[in-house]
């Protein structure tokens, strides 16, 4: 098609906003397009693009769009529709076909003619950027009807879970993270890596896959240290193979024939199985198998032999939440392929063996352990054994049936009591034992290893069995269903006088006996003391409260412009406050042009506050009371006006109010429909009636009530409050 061979789509800004906003409660990425001469063109009217758009995405057919059923969003593009919209799809779907299934989508206008505002989920930044990328060139390709790199949609794809699987949280990390938001309890990445904050401030715990804060230095250095390990484990009765340290192939052989063969040799401090060798018989094999683990680790052990098959168990806290048993890898010969390829063909071909995190399975390769393996069947990489032989790979290593059902009571006490012993509060109990189901000690079983940190997989994905639920068993273990993962947070936002109402409330709080974060427009401050100067009502200023483990009581301000260019630092809310909204402020350049928009914006600060808060709503403000609808919690008014109707029945419903009379302020509260009110008096307030700041005293006393704070100690609050800002207060 000639004529749209040189249009284009340009991106003209774009913008991350990382937490709840007016879009969504989930991190979107909001991007400014031009589409410039393609507004004359929807999709109805390029000839063929529709046909061209299924055969390129056919699982576009699954998106429901406004129609509300399958094949909607299709629908609308045969009906016609613009590019914006077309790319919100398929920035979507490229991330669900890359691993990120649902999501929240929309097109809107921007500010002028041929401009359009895209947003879209984002799990993580960079991948939604590049889905982005990519979708607006594959979007104009199918426009003008050219193919090359930018239409081939598996790539694109692949391209997408290669970097998911370099930038995203690891499959253990993230099934942590995915049973804390199914208890909405919030979570903060706090590296590139696997670290992780759960909860806010003083009450946050933090994991690095299944570390904990609770994973002492010392436990974990004993769980390194197998030979200590095994020490602690058999003083209380644990059965454990009986082994010593060697320091050389020589002496190696000697405690080998001490402790009567076949024996196991391999590392102090290894892990992943790597330089182990089982089932050694003669001197020869305990000489090589020392030579291969004295690489793999700082010193060598050689052990008894326990026959049977490789186990692990999850511990957490004090019970076993999941076992998965080992299998032999062997490849069968067929005369003609040598024992390398039979490798390859036969194992690693495996789909469910690989070098990502979501493998359950590692590759085969051949190392040194491999090659003793086979050397002790007369085999190397290049032997072609005969039609039907049975070569044994790896004897271990290879963990991943669940066996969970199947522990036997007394073994599930004793792992639970190794993992204590050793001091972890998650741990990965490594035995070996012909039958799990029957207790250690009358089959000549033993525990073999206790792990820090050890990995989910095996069990969220077993090659066969039931997956387990392990990290609703990490949460449940961080956060007891008695204990709170969030601090009280306060979000205060209005078109005028937010600043006000959040010093005030975290002076409140801290007369309270509170440790309190306070970002607002005057700096960013920790208890009384300010650790940034200058405008602090930003994203970054409150998310550095919400990581400090000091802070118990978190006040936020934030202003429009937080609310339209980075959204909400926090998740949910104790207390959200909405001092006025302004139906003159705008914002043109975020789209903002009426107050419509505006209160689209500032409801938000109302929609994230739980359900045991509170929204601190003026009453007197036409377009700020009617959002108290919206609220999942309490509601509590401020008002000059008690007799209003807005007051009288928020009261008769048994709200409460603080209400501002002529020398006074009450806080009342409605008892049942009856609309018999008691109210509690704070007198002797620099605060009169006709004051333009008195609203605002009225809004943060109404926020420390809800906090639990007595009308005593806000009155002496007020009276102590700095004499600076008293003053501001009279104005």
């Amino acid at each position: 098609m000639p004529q749209l061979l040189d249009k284009t789509i340009n991106i003209l800004k774009i913008k991350y906003l990382r937490g709840p906003s007016q879009w969504t409660y989930d991190p979107v990425m909001e991007v400014w397009i031009d589409i410039g001469e393609l507004e004359e063109y929807p999709s109805d009217r390029i000839p063929g693009f529709y046909e061209r758009l299924v055969a390129s995405v056919p699982s576009l057919q699954e998106h429901r769009c406004s129609i509300g059923e399958p094949g909607g969003f299709l629908q609308r593009v045969r009906e016609g529709t613009w590019p914006g919209h077309i790319l919100e799809h398929l920035t979507l779907e490229l991330q669900h076909l890359a691993g990120f299934p649902g999501g929240f989508g929309r097109a809107r206008d921007g500010d002028r003619v041929g401009v359009y505002r895209v947003v879209v989920s984002t799990w993580h930044e960079k991948i939604t950027l590049t889905a982005f990328h990519q979708a607006r060139e594959l979007l104009l390709s199918l426009i003008q009807d050219r193919s090359g790199p930018q239409t081939d949609v598996a790539a694109l794809v692949a391209e997408l879970r290669d970097m998911a699987d370099d930038l995203c949280l690891g499959p253990s990390t993230a099934c942590i993270v995915a049973a804390a938001e199914a208890r909405r309890i919030p979570s903060i990445r706090l590296s590139d890596g696997n670290l992780v904050q759960l909860g806010y401030g003083a009450r946050q715990r933090r994991i690095w896959t299944a570390e904990t804060d609770r994973t002492s230095a010392i436990a974990e250095g004993i769980s390194r240290d197998k030979y200590l390990t095994k020490s602690l484990l058999s003083s209380v009765g644990i059965p454990v193979p009986h082994g010593q340290l060697v320091n050389n192939p020589a002496h190696a052989w000697e405690v080998a024939q001490e402790i009567g063969l076949p024996v196991v040799v391999k590392p102090q401090d290894g892990n992943h199985g790597r330089g182990v060798i089982l089932n050694l018989v003669t001197q020869k094999e305990v000489e090589t198998a020392y030579s291969v683990a004295v690489d793999e680790g700082s010193g060598v052990i050689v052990e008894r032999y326990i026959p049977g098959e490789e186990h692990r168990l999850l511990v957490v806290g004090d019970r076993v939440v999941a076992a998965a048993r080992g299998e032999v890898a062997r490849v069968i010969g067929d005369g003609a392929h040598t024992v390398r390829e039979l490798i390859d063909l036969q194992l690693n071909s495996d789909p469910r063996r690989g070098v990502n995190e979501d493998s359950p399975l590692n590759p085969v390769r051949i190392d040194q352990a491999v090659t003793l393996e086979l050397s002790r069947q007369g085999l190397d990489a290049d032997s072609r054994p005969l039609d039907g032989q049975s070569v044994m790979i790896q004897p271990n290593g290879n963990v991943a049936i669940d066996v969970t059902d199947r522990v036997h009571p007394q073994v599930a006490r004793q792992v639970a009591l190794a993992a204590r012993m050793v001091g972890l509060e998650i741990a990965g109990v490594d035995l070996v034992a012909l039958d799990i189901g029957r207790p250690l000690a009358e089959q000549g079983a033993a525990i073999v290893e206790v792990n820090a940190g050890p990995g989910l997989l095996m069990h969220l994905k077993p090659v066969s069995g039931q997956a387990q639920p392990v990290g609703e068993a990490i949460v449940n273990q961080l956060f007891p269903n008695h204990v709170d993962c969030r601090i009280p947070v306060v979000g205060v936002s209005g078109s005028h006088g937010r600043t006000v109402v959040a010093e005030l409330i975290s002076h409140f709080m801290r007369l309270a006996g509170h440790h309190v974060g306070l970002a607002c427009a005057n700096g960013l401050y920790f208890d009384e003391r300010q650790v940034q100067k200058g405008d602090a009502g930003d994203w970054e200023s409150a998310r550095r409260i919400l990581l400090n483990p000091a802070v118990d009581v978190a006040v936020i301000e934030n202003g429009t412009r937080t609310l339209l260019d980075e959204g909400f630092a926090y998740d949910r809310c104790q207390i959200g406050v909405i001092t006025h909204i302004d139906p003159e402020e705008r914002h043109p350049d975020c789209a903002l042009t009426d107050t419509d928009h505006l209160i689209t914006a500032m409801r938000s600060q109302v929609d994230v506050v739980l359900a045991s808060g509170a929204a601190i709503l003026n009453a007197d403000d036409a377009l700020v009371a009617p959002l108290a609808r919206l609220c999942d919690g309490e509601v509590i008014f401020f008002s000059r006006d008690a007799q209003s109707e807005q007051i009288q029945s928020h009261l008769q419903s048994g709200g409460r109010a603080v209400v501002i009379g002529k020398n006074r302020i009450c806080l009342q509260q409605g008892h049942g429909h009856s609309g018999v009110v008691h109210p509690l008096v704070i007198s002797h307030i620099r605060c009169l009636r006709g004051s333009s700041k008195a609203p605002l005293v009225a809004a943060a006393i109404g926020a420390a009530w809800a906090l639990g704070l007595s009308p005593q100690l806000i009155e002496a609050a007020i009276e102590t409050f700095d004499r600076e800002a008293s003053a501001l207060l009279v104005a």
